[in-house]
Parts: structure tokens; C-alpha cells; sequence
């Protein structure tokens, strides 16, 4: 494959290559086992001439094939196919080791940065980047110790009956963030009162955390499903990237909308209390105490 650029910001395949069909971004992956996540997503048209995408941070929350689901700090997700001529690079203090990164690198849970190319309605990856450090961590989900794979198990029990399965557990502690209307953006009070719940939890032995958001009662049961999922990512997110919460300790965040109110959804300062993020600090009852 050759590139060359007849026009700043325009690119052109000389020789084409085949590229992957895309998917359009979606809220939230469906539920799965580890390693076997399907990416959603309707094809996009033919490719032609690419052009310059944007630059997409986040994590890897899906993977199928050629195209993975990248999932930004604002809970938003994009899908992205991977090429041939996809460079995958590592970085870190140490560098990316003696073995060559592949596209194998790229597995769930492991923070990137993708430049891309636009083709038609998608994303081609033409650069990913990570560091050295987050691959192990992403690594450690998939191959971890044996306690590792006790967590997960309870985090898959928890998943599957939601909110159900919760007398299987010890709650030992819950913080909750609350938002504006209509948004899901972390205030700095938020953001605090996350990296102090993720300290709390990390002082908690073999604790899992379980976040769930909420929405006041104005707005369609949709928009309310959607917002409720949003904040949610938005607080998954800040808790793994920013307070360094580890993702195989996280259950799958859930959205319950309007469900369960705080307060009285009929005043001003009720609403205030039901627009919030629900982190829950939980160890099952297996575990708790060894």
C-alpha cells in the first residue's frame, strides 16, 4: 500500500487496500464472557478516499475481529476497524520491550490513543498507541492469579442479575455524585469524592465496585435510560483513568434511570438528589474477610 497527499488534510490510496467493514458507535457493548464481545454496528458505504479522522481516546471495550469499540472518559464509544497498514505502537518509561506490539496487543480494557482515517461513514485506524505498563494491567485481566478469577467470577454473577444478585454481597460503603441537569459531567467535588471512594475500596480486601446511575423523573423513560447510562460511563471511566481503580475489579456499569429515588422527584431539591452516580463498594460474602 502507498499514500501520498494531493491536498493538506486529504489522503489517497494509490494502491487500495481492502478495508474492514465499519460499525457505528453504540452506548454500551452487550453483556458476554471476557474475550468474546461482539461489536455492534451497522456496515458503512464502500471505502474511498481518505481523509484525516479525529484522534480518539479511551479504552478498549470490545473487540471483534478487525474492529474494536473504543470508550472515551465521557462514557461516549466509537467503533473502529483496524487495517493492515494499522501501526500499533507501544510507549512507557521502558519502552515497548523486544516484541514488536501487533494488533493481538489490543485487548479489552487497555487505555489507547487511535489516529484515523475517515472512510465513507467509519474510522480506520492508522495509528494506535499505548503504553507498556497498561498492557500488562490489560494483560493481568485476561491471565491473572487465581483470586483474579474468583473476583471476576463474582463481577459476572453480579452482572447477570443486576441489581437482584446484591444479598450475595457485603456493601461496605456508597458514595454518590450528583449532576446537572440533562448532563453527565463530573463537577470537581465529583471527581474528589470518586479517587476518595477508590482509596477507600483499595484499602477494602478483595473489594469489587459496582456503579449505577440515576436520573430525576422528567423525560421519556428512553432519554432517562440513555442519560442514566452515560453518567454511569462517565463515572466508570474517571474511576480507572484518573483514580486508578482496576478494571477487573469493576462490575459492568448499569443504568436504572428513574428508578429507586433518593428523595421526591416532585421538588427541585429531590431531583437534585435522584440526578447521581451510585458507587458501591461491595465484597462478596465468599470473600469477605480473608
Amino acid at each position: 500500500m502507498k499514500i501520498v497527499t494531493n491536498r493538506p488534510g486529504r489522503l489517497v490510496l494509490l494502491a487500495m487496500m481492502a478495508v474492514p467493514a465499519l460499525g457505528t458507535a453504540y452506548a454500551q457493548p452487550q453483556e458476554a464472557p471476557a474475550g468474546n464481545i461482539t461489536v455492534t454496528g451497522a456496515a458503512s458505504p464502500e471505502a474511498g478516499p481518505l481523509t484525516e479522522g479525529p484522534q480518539v481516546q479511551g479504552i478498549i471495550s470490545a473487540r471483534s475481529g478487525d474492529r474494536m469499540q473504543v470508550t472515551a472518559p465521557n462514557g461516549t464509544s466509537t467503533t473502529i476497524a483496524l487495517a493492515p497498514a494499522t501501526r500499533i505502537k507501544a510507549g512507557g518509561l521502558f519502552g515497548g520491550g523486544r516484541n514488536k506490539p501487533t494488533v493481538a496487543s489490543l485487548m479489552n480494557g487497555l487505555p489507547v490513543t487511535v489516529k484515523t482515517w475517515q472512510s465513507g461513514g467509519g474510522l480506520v485506524a492508522r495509528e494506535v498507541k499505548f503504553k507498556t505498563g497498561d498492557l500488562k494491567t490489560a494483560a493481568m485481566i485476561h491471565t491473572g492469579t487465581t483470586q483474579r478469577f474468583e473476583e471476576q467470577t463474582a463481577a459476572t454473577q453480579a452482572l447477570r442479575g443486576r441489581m437482584g444478585d446484591i444479598d450475595q454481597y457485603n456493601i461496605k460503603g456508597t458514595t454518590n455524585v450528583h449532576f446537572d441537569t440533562g448532563k453527565s459531567v463530573l463537577s470537581e467535588q465529583a471527581k474528589a469524592d470518586l479517587c476518595a471512594a477508590a482509596s477507600a475500596a483499595q484499602a477494602t480486601d478483595n473489594a469489587l465496585m459496582l456503579v449505577v446511575g440515576y436520573t430525576d423523573a422528567r423525560g421519556s423513560d428512553e432519554y432517562n435510560q440513555t442519560l442514566s447510562e452515560q453518567r454511569a460511563g462517565r463515572v466508570i471511566n474517571y474511576l480507572q483513568q484518573t483514580c486508578g481503580w482496576k478494571p477487573y475489579r469493576m462490575l459492568t456499569p448499569t443504568g436504572m434511570a428513574k428508578a429507586d429515588p433518593l428523595a421526591d422527584n416532585s421538588t427541585p431539591e429531590g431531583m437534585a438528589q435522584n440526578r447521581r452516580v451510585a458507587v458501591n463498594i461491595l465484597v462478596s460474602k465468599g470473600l469477605d474477610g480473608l
